[in-house]
């Protein structure tokens, strides 16, 4: 597994036992939680938004470094 899985498996780990917490009594900690999903639906409601009216994804502008020649 990449490290990006890991790190992925992990934090959504951390994020269920957190809402698990917080259903168990820990009420302060609902909000806090709460933004991440508000956040995440809305990203995703605006994706799927500009794909129906066709809008293209913007490309990334990354420029490669030049070839440097080994000395």
């Amino acid at each position: 597994m990449s490290v990006r899985r890991v790190t992925l498996v992990v934090g959504l780990a951390l994020y269920g036992l957190l809402w698990v917490l917080a259903a168990n009594g820990a009420s302060g900690l609902i909000e806090p939680l709460v933004v991440p999903l508000v956040l995440a639906v809305v990203v995703a409601l605006g994706v799927a938004l500009q794909r129906y009216m066709g809008i293209a994804p913007r490309s990334s502008h990354f420029r490669e470094p030049p070839d440097e020649p080994e000395p």
